[in-house]
């Protein structure tokens, strides 16, 4: 599994032009799912996301975590994040799960997140999303499970 992960002010994603997720402080994380991808990769992902210490201490270092912070996670799917660009100029998404089982994985992620220490909200699956958010610091980071799980 794949996630992009931005430490955010604030960030919300909306259907149809309705507001379905939202969060103030927090981290708002895009998933994308891998055609090899299993339950351990959404378990090892989701605590490594919860854990991330990206927030600053008293002397401005990344220390603490968003639940530390008292922060909220927006989780939006993504299949994008596993497109090929290595050839032509058209993305290939051979690379990323077929939708029921990337739809599971995904709902892995974000139940083991919530049975975490901080609120979370989320897009839809497999709607067309707008995601807005503001970028805090900038801080982007880049997760994959790839032999991590």
């Amino acid at each position: 599994m794949r996630a992009v992960v931005q430490r955010v002010t604030e960030a919300r994603v909306t259907v149809d032009g309705e507001v379905v997720g939202a969060i103030g402080r927090g981290l708002c994380v895009l998933v994308g799912v891998g055609a090899t991808d299993t339950e351990r990769d959404a378990d090892a992902l989701s605590r490594k996301v919860i854990g991330l210490r990206v927030f600053e201490d008293a002397d401005g270092r990344f220390a603490r975590s968003v639940g530390e912070v008292g922060g909220a996670l927006l989780v939006v799917s993504q299949f994008t994040l596993f497109a090929d660009t290595s050839r032509g100029r058209r993305p290939s998404f051979t690379g990323a799960a077929p939708p029921e089982r990337a739809e599971a994985l995904y709902e892995r992620f974000v139940a083991q997140a919530r049975g975490g220490p901080v609120p979370v909200a989320t897009g839809r699956f497999r709607a067309r999303m707008a995601v807005a958010l503001v970028n805090d610091g900038p801080v982007t980071l880049v997760l994959d499970t790839a032999g991590a799980a």
